[in-house]
Formats: C-alpha cells, structure tokens, sequence
C-alpha cells in the first residue's frame, strides 16, 4: 500500500497560508484564561426575622463565584470583589481562545478539501 505524497507548500494558496499566519499571530496575542461561569450573587441568610428573607432588595451581597467542571463535578470558588475583573478578563479570553479554535478548524477543513481536490487532478493526469 503506498503512502500519499505530501503535496508541495506551494500548493496552498496564499490567501490561506496567510490566514493561517493570521490565526496563529492571534493565539500569540492570548492572555491567560478559564473556562467556567462566573456569577453575582445575591443571598438571603438563615435568620427568620432578617430583612433578606422578605425583601429581595436587602439580601446580602454580593458575593462572587467562578464554577466551572473537573473531572465531571462542579467546583465552586469563592472569589473577593478584588479578583472579578481578572477573572472576567480570563473569562473573555477563554472565548476567544474557542472562536479561534473554530476559525483554525475552518480554515484546516477548507485547504485540505483544496489538497484532496489538487491530489485527486493530479492522480488523473
């Protein structure tokens, strides 16, 4: 059984090669980052006669949270006023990270369909 040849770097149109320089150029440019959601809260303490308890406007707060999934559990992390924003931040960042991952996988699926497409001429000839 005989391998593919790889097709040359040349048969890659510039448009896509330079997309892919792109691409790369913007996973570069990331921060750090984490998945997860982050969450204001809210609460209503355990005390009957607490204004909390019938008014939502005087519950006590709020209190932060980032809670994300490992290993098939849900962890939760209590987070001060302070780190929010840099967890915000992360938090913006994971998603870029994800939007980039879908662009490269587009732009993959697009050039090799191209090489098969160029592979399968060539095979003709």
């Amino acid at each position: 059984m005989s391998r593919p040849r790889p097709l040359p770097s040349t048969a890659i149109p510039d448009r896509y090669a330079q997309r892919l320089q792109a691409l790369k150029r913007e996973f570069q440019e990331l921060e750090y980052f984490c998945k997860g959601t982050l969450l204001k809260r809210m609460m209503k303490c355990g005390k009957t006669q607490c204004a909390c308890r019938q008014d939502p406007a005087k519950r006590h707060g709020p209190y932060f949270e980032w809670t994300y999934k490992a290993k098939g559990k849900t962890v939760n992390v209590k987070l001060t006023r302070d780190v929010m924003p840099m967890f915000r931040a992360a938090s913006r960042q994971h998603r870029k990270l994800r939007s980039l991952l879908n662009r490269l996988e587009r732009l993959s699926q697009t050039v090799l369909r191209y090489q098969a497409r160029l592979a399968q001429s060539a095979d003709r000839d």
